[in-house]
């Protein structure tokens, strides 16, 4: 349910309408705009709440909304959300590019990695200090250490930087050291570590689940933003299908579906997708056609010797190749790369 206020309401009155949606037990979320504060109430609303908001003075309109998600849709927020870390935006109308390798494996393949992307104009490298594995016995991430690689980075080269986080226990250690956290597909349905990523001021990536539908999809971003984070960033990485040949089905049609749906960013990891270097750029390119955000990509500086995700790794001379070919497209849909 969405309260709108009447133009200039005052305080004291806006307090009084917080108090009586706390008393329903019942949780505020508002938003206060130049003329009109609106309030977003979460919780199981009954009709003679909406009719008891309805007779208070100061209240304009009470809108139900019929979606499980209530502030990621469209209905909460008819503007698109812009996200803006250090000095780039994502969501209006830009194509971002974030590339790197998979993981941080070492301090020189961290800085080569930092240098090749500034080299291209990308201003945003991905590499995880923490790699949740399918093997037990694969690299696992440098913890702690690729985080301070990471951050070192940063300062060296002025790049900005995003890891995953798997554990509740790493979100604000993580958040110290790098611009942007990212939620993994493994760990779309992990709840606690949603909710603890909703209570950090950083932007987030939330990747799709490898079974997840749409709406399970959107209302996993609902943990975090009910959770107070406004930033987030949905990713769509492919689904798991009976088909073999590639690694995952990129779902497409997820990228309009989620921009009609909801009012947050959507880029897409032709990457994980793809599970093959030489099937990335044909998934870019469609993405961008799509009306995706941006996209989240891994390039490495010798694929071959990389201790995760090789095969899917392009080669810098490939990513450049690609960021050349991308321009057209997003131009051809109002886009900026």
């Amino acid at each position: 349910m969405i309260i709108v206020l009447k133009p200039n309401t005052k305080k004291e009155e806006i307090d009084a309408v917080i108090k009586k949606i706390k008393d329903k037990g019942l949780k505020p979320v508002p938003s206060k705009g130049v003329e009109r504060t609106v309030i977003n109430v979460l919780g199981n609303i009954r009709d003679d709440s909406v009719n008891g908001f309805k007779s208070m003075e100061c209240v304009e309109e009470v809108i139900r909304i019929m979606k499980p998600y209530k502030l990621a849709s469209k209905e909460h927020r008819s503007q698109k959300t812009v996200i803006k870390v250090g000095d780039v935006t994502i969501g209006d109308g830009t194509f971002t590019v974030i590339a790197g390798p998979c993981s941080a494996e070492n301090e020189e393949q961290v800085m080569k990695s930092a240098e090749l992307l500034k080299e291209m104009g990308i201003k945003i490298m991905r590499a995880s200090a923490f790699k949740p594995r399918t093997s037990p016995y694969d690299f696992q991430g440098l913890g702690i250490e690729g985080l301070k690689l990471l951050k070192k980075a940063r300062e060296k080269t002025g790049i900005l930087v995003e890891t995953e986080v798997m554990d509740v226990r790493d979100v604000h250690l993580a958040a110290e050291h790098v611009d942007i956290l990212r939620v993994g597909a493994r760990n779309m349905y992990n709840f606690d570590l949603l909710k603890e990523v909703g209570k950090i001021d950083k932007p987030v990536i939330l990747k799709r689940g490898m079974s997840a539908t749409i709406k399970e999809f959107i209302m996993a971003a609902e943990y975090i933003l009910s959770n107070g984070n406004k930033n987030v960033i949905l990713c769509e990485r492919g689904i798991r299908t009976f088909e073999t040949a590639y690694r995952n089905t990129l779902d497409i049609a997820a990228v309009p579906i989620l921009k009609k749906e909801t009012h947050l960013p959507v880029i897409v990891d032709p990457s994980h997708a793809a599970g093959k270097r030489e099937l990335v750029p044909a998934l870019s390119k469609a993405a961008a056609a799509a009306g995706a955000d941006g996209l989240l990509v891994e390039m490495h500086p010798n694929p071959d010797e990389a201790l995760s995700d090789g095969a899917q790794s392009l080669y810098p001379e490939q990513l450049a190749a690609l960021l050349k070919e991308l321009k057209p497209i997003c131009a051809a849909v109002g886009k900026k790369l």
